[in-house]
């Protein structure tokens, strides 16, 4: 390689950063002055770079960055390349200028941004390219130190988008190939929990572009315990493996990138993928065609993209959509929705349209669907009209389907002799007939609950009573088995709203979450004016999903759950999992400003 040609190069380091500012100025007065343009990400725990420029430059950078301690070990992959052709492209990838951030995460590895990432101490044992090459060659034959031993038990696990592996991945004869086909990053945890059957107990081949998808993905598979330790990665990803094969190897096609190149292929030139409108052999992403619902890269070859410019990816066709399925999200939600700040790419692997999509081809971006669940002695149509406000003013991302709970509730009232003037009969008169009444139900009930309802008015065997939930234990059962029902017949639901008992409900739910899956699927839940039950879920471990919790702040401004009850409830769900809103008002869901904010910035979080 001359010293005078471009390249380009990545490396990452998984480290405790302990001034994020000073590194911060060096990355800006080294790659200034080196002239090298690209993306540099630096958090906490270590950084993430991709940059571009004349090979003499890159190499001054990696020897200005070994002379820190910090990077001891670091993989330094430099590769020669082209300049950048294509100003679409390299605007894409961010090619065109140097961009350095501080953010939370190298890596986005989940769509549920509450939850904590897995520790990368706990990553899968890494393999060297011809380690990993070996393997696959004799992969009925045992190997040492800890290695896989068993050609039934090895499958080889793709880490990367369905869009990367349309166009390459490794295939190897006698090994069980496992592409998880994925629109983003993030959505591999749940892919992972949900297919966790077919990885369990057998030894687990990784591999992604350049590793440090593996570093996270193989950590989160070892986190859960037993039958799950045998985890390997490929080292350096797939870039080194073709530069330690040039010929390809096990690796068939092209090996997608995330900067100006596109794609890097072996001496094989076989092609992998194909058009998504007419099926014939193509892999030229150069076009940059996107998916009209989710944005995500389809292949589309020359002849097809003079005939149309709206097309849908397998994903969303697999959903049944179509052109012009999904209404469009509102011009004053647009922006907030579509933030090109949030989508640019935080990491070399991850890549997201930095566009909002065409109206033309009708917003992509999908309303979340929340289940609503309602109080006590509560139903749908109750619980809609007291919502009404909160559907109307987050209609655009959002939409709301409210269900009666399953246990019926007698029509009651207090008898004017222990009743305020707010008794049904205060002037002598009998309760209202039962058939102008709506009825009322529940989620939980009182164990000595009858489970009868008859059909006329009874007087109240005792006085009102603030603290009657607490002993409102019974039922749980009946409830989950008719919600299961719900998200069969009427799902899917991204997330639970639930109010008072109803919260108390969706909380269960939330620390069964795990337990669930398949049956009942959401991934974030809102809690109302909510409290905590004495079941044994809310026990010492605490709840691992993305919540929000909105009560009264101050001590009586609900009088019907105190402001620490629901706080305490808060308290169960695990560190960095909930967000707590408090208002000034009563038993109610506030919709005023800054409340409605606060809501639809914790919404957006999950489109």
């Amino acid at each position: 390689m001359s010293r005078d040609e471009y390249g380009v190069l990545l490396y990452y380091k998984f480290a405790s950063i302990p001034d994020l500012n000073s590194l911060f100025s060096f990355y800006h007065s080294n790659c200034n002055s080196l002239g090298l343009l690209g993306r540099v990400r630096l958090s906490p725990n270590g950084v993430n770079v991709t940059v571009g420029g004349l090979l003499s430059a890159l190499e001054k950078h990696i020897e200005a960055v070994k002379s820190n301690s910090l990077f001891q070990g670091t993989d330094f992959k430099l590769a020669s390349s082209h300049h950048p052709l294509n100003d679409k492209v390299a605007a894409e990838c961010g090619f065109t200028s140097l961009s350095i951030r501080v953010v939370k995460e190298l890596v986005t590895f989940s769509s549920h941004p509450l939850l904590k990432p897995p520790e990368v101490s706990n990553a899968g044992r890494h393999l060297s390219a011809s380690e990993f090459h070996s393997v696959l060659q004799s992969a009925g034959q045992l190997m040492t130190n800890g290695s896989p031993t068993d050609d039934k038990q090895l499958v080889l696990l793709d880490a990367r988008n369905l869009y990367e592996t349309r166009i390459g991945k490794f295939h190897a004869p006698s090994v069980e190939t496992i592409d998880p086909s994925i629109r983003q990053y993030s959505d591999l945890p749940s892919w992972i929990d949900d297919n966790s059957e077919q990885l369990r107990g057998k030894h687990v081949l990784m591999y992604c572009t350049g590793g440090i998808r593996c570093e996270m993905a193989s950590a989160y598979i070892r986190s859960k315990g037993a039958g799950f330790e045998n985890v390997f990665q490929l080292y350096g990803g797939i870039q080194r493996y073709l530069e330690q094969f040039p010929d390809g190897g096990f690796f068939r096609g092209k090996n997608f990138v995330f900067d100006h190149r596109i794609s890097v292929g072996s001496s094989d030139t076989s092609i992998m993928g194909a058009c998504l409108i007419c099926g014939s052999s193509y892999d030229n992403y150069s076009s940059r065609r996107r998916c009209t619902h989710c944005r995500m890269l389809v292949l589309i070859c020359d002849s097809c993209q003079i005939k149309s410019d709206a097309y849908v990816c397998e994903l969303c066709q697999k959903h049944r959509m179509d052109i012009g399925s999904i209404p469009s999200v509102e011009d004053s939600e647009l922006s907030s929705v579509l933030d090109k700040n949030d989508l640019k790419t935080d990491c070399s692997d991850s890549i997201i349209s930095s566009q909002p999509p065409s109206r033309n081809a009708n917003a992509p971006v999908r309303k979340l669907r929340i289940l609503c669940l309602h109080g006590f002695r509560q139903n749908a149509s109750s619980f809609k009209g007291r919502s009404a406000s909160l559907a109307k003013k987050i209609k655009s991302i959002a939409e709301l389907v409210f269900i009666d709970a399953p246990h019926e509730l007698p029509f009651i009232y207090q008898s004017c002799m222990e009743a305020t003037d707010s008794c049904a009969s205060s002037s002598g008169q009998h309760a209202p007939p039962p058939e102008n009444c709506k009825r009322k139900y529940a989620w939980l009930v009182a164990p000595d609950f009858g489970g009868k309802v008859e059909g006329d008015w009874k007087i109240a065997n005792q006085p009102f009573d603030p603290l009657q939930y607490q002993g409102q234990t019974d039922g749980f059962d009946v409830s989950l088995a008719y919600l299961k029902k719900v998200f069969s017949e009427q799902g899917p639901f991204d997330g639970i709203l639930g109010f008072s008992q109803g919260a108390a409900m969706t909380a269960l739910l939330g620390a069964q979450r795990d337990k669930l899956k398949g049956e009942i699927d959401f991934r974030f839940v809102i809690l109302c004016s909510g409290f905590a039950l004495p079941f044994a879920d809310f026990g010492q471990t605490p709840i691992n999903c993305p919540s929000l919790h909105i009560f009264g702040s101050d001590p009586g401004k609900d009088r019907q759950i105190t402001s620490h009850t629901s706080r305490y409830l808060a308290s169960r769900f695990e560190d960095g999992c909930s967000v707590i809103i408090e208002h000034e008002f009563g038993h109610i869901i506030p919709t005023r400003s800054p409340y409605i904010g606060n809501i639809k910035d914790f919404l957006r979080r999950f489109l």
